[in-house]
């Protein structure tokens, strides 16, 4: 067990004939005792110091490894929403390029509809233009007769004749 100050502050020493002066030995006892003292003081700061260092480190340990496990949650997280954005953009490519498909297919059915109209068309109008023609010929083959001329010549008592000759 290491000395006190009290324990070198009481301290006797036996006196012998021709001894040390024994003011001198107390006046160093004394200097010791308050060296001692001061160095009891400073280890004990010296203690306190330490352990509210270590106090310290051990927050600021703490703030480490929460701040460490907080990157790797938000690096885990980051890869998470970054791996969720490529499905939901690969889902979204899908789905554009089944409706792109889609249109596709439906511009091509309509296409193909609209042609076939076209040819329906275009055979109802050489049908209406030969119809129209030989209307249009049967006209004209009519005014072009020679019952006009007869008509034109014929007066009005040969009326009655040239009407019973027509009916």
């Amino acid at each position: 067990m290491p000395l006190t100050p009290l324990d070198i502050h009481n301290k006797e020493f036996s006196s012998k004939f021709r001894g040390y002066d024994e003011d001198e030995v107390n006046e160093f006892l004394d200097q010791v005792v308050k060296d001692y003292e001061m160095v009891i003081r400073e280890k004990k700061n010296l203690e306190e110091k330490v352990e509210l260092l270590e106090e310290k480190l051990g927050h600021f340990t703490n703030i480490e490894e929460t701040l460490n496990r907080s990157i790797l949650v938000a690096q885990e997280t980051a890869e998470e929403v970054k791996g969720n954005a490529t499905k939901e953009s690969k889902l979204i490519i899908k789905e554009a390029e089944k409706n792109a498909d889609r249109i596709i297919n439906e511009a091509l059915s309509k296409s193909r509809r609209i042609a076939m109209d076209v040819e329906e068309l275009k055979k109802q109008a050489k049908v209406f233009r030969t119809r129209l023609k030989a209307i249009v010929e049967a006209q004209l083959d009519m005014i072009e007769t020679n019952d006009w001329d007869e008509l034109f010549e014929a007066e009005i008592g040969d009326e009655d004749e040239l009407l019973k000759n027509n009916a």
